[in-house]
């Protein structure tokens, strides 16, 4: 059961990300793959909330509140009362000197970096914050500027490519000015760099990010410089199916090849370490000691006295606090991680329980941190 802590690990990040592009079937999936290969408080939060939530296996609805519009009080309008499905009468389109200033920007813009004003160092929260921010103020259906659409999928390709990790390294290698040649130029005035183009529309993005958080009045086309069409899409999702039922049959596969390999291990390993941090009948370390200047408990075997004295004894408790430290610190951050996910969840659920939950953890391996930390800035 031990063995496959890290492949839960791993199941409940990506069903976060999924969660995060409103994608519940697969995090539900994902989450009950964690629940079944190691039950964690993490992965029964995120279970939890789903459940809380109302969702059930098959769901695709991923619904969110449209933001409020801060230019609508300066004449942005869009008429969205079932005027295009009655009539077939086009929407006022109106726009804000600001948008107007905004769109220019984006036009000025020569690196991906100045796009989502962000630097080089920008880390991938810092991304998303930048694209969410930008992506809402430069969508067409709510951005109605000459050039907006056209900003929108500059923004987009910005995250598209600084958000892959290959991507990001080479465009810092070989990025910079964009060609201006007119081969490049692509509608609107806006150069890309040939090769650094998303791997998904701007559109797809953003319903990633917002579950399609504009009702569309209009037909908008985002390319990436690359013909889309529905065989394609097909063709990505069958890809992403293949790709999930092969993780799925490594899973299931795990246990027998940890039944496999863990005597074969344990005849290769030469010698068993001559302590540990929680009694082993089967190792004969059942013999309680203590370091003489942490206080570390750990337990030994009943020859260890005379083999270990003097400087090796000394290096012996030497590793025996080493380990419990890095113990504690993975605990902690274990701890911290979940009380995050539990606030996360309250925050989206709207659940008070959770929240209450995440205020009532008691975080002890975060206080015994802070306790040593205390000690070795003592000395």
């Amino acid at each position: 059961m031990e063995g496959n802590r890290d492949e839960a690990e791993k199941c409940i990040n990506i069903a976060s990300r999924a969660l995060e592009a409103g994608d519940k079937e697969k995090a539900s999936k994902f989450l009950h793959k964690a629940e079944k290969l190691y039950p964690t408080e993490r992965a029964r939060v995120l279970l939890d909330g789903l459940t809380m939530n109302g969702s059930s296996a098959g769901s695709g609805a991923h619904c969110r509140r449209r933001p409020a519009s801060n230019g609508e009080s300066n004449g942005v309008h869009a008429d969205r009362n079932g005027q295009d499905a009655a009539g077939g009468a086009e929407a006022v389109k109106s726009f804000t000197k600001e948008q107007v200033e905004g769109v220019q920007r984006i036009k000025r813009c020569k690196d991906y970096y100045e796009v989502l004003c962000i630097s080089k160092e920008a880390n991938d929260e810092d991304l998303k914050k930048a694209y969410r921010k930008l992506a809402l103020k430069f969508h067409p259906d709510k951005n109605q500027a000459p050039g907006a659409t056209e900003a929108f999928k500059k923004i987009g390709n910005a995250y598209a490519v600084l958000s892959n990790a290959d991507k990001r390294k080479q465009y810092d290698l070989t990025g910079g000015e964009e060609p201006s040649s007119p081969g490049h130029t692509q509608a609107g005035g806006f150069d890309f760099h040939r090769g650094f183009e998303g791997d998904i529309t701007p559109e797809d993005l953003f319903n990633m990010f917002f579950g399609g958080g504009f009702p569309s009045t209009a037909t908008h086309t985002f390319t990436n410089g690359r013909a889309r069409n529905s065989q394609q899409t097909d063709q990505r999702h069958e890809r992403e199916e293949r790709a999930d039922g092969g993780f799925s049959t490594v899973i299931q596969l795990m246990p027998i090849l940890c039944l496999i390999l863990l005597p074969i291990l344990s005849q290769l390993m030469v010698s068993t370490p001559p302590y540990s941090l929680y009694s082993r009948p089967s190792t004969g370390q059942t013999v309680k000691r203590q370091t003489e200047n942490l206080h570390v408990d750990y337990f030994v075997n009943r020859d260890f006295r005379s083999e270990f004295k003097g400087s090796k004894l000394h290096n012996i408790e030497k590793h025996v606090e080493e380990d419990y430290v890095s113990n504690v610190r993975n605990n902690c951050w274990k701890e911290r991680q979940t009380k995050t996910d539990l606030l996360y969840a309250a925050k989206v659920y709207r659940d008070d329980r959770m929240r209450r939950k995440a205020d009532l953890m008691t975080m002890e391996n975060c206080r015994e941190l802070d306790r040593l930390n205390d000690l070795f800035r003592g000395e």
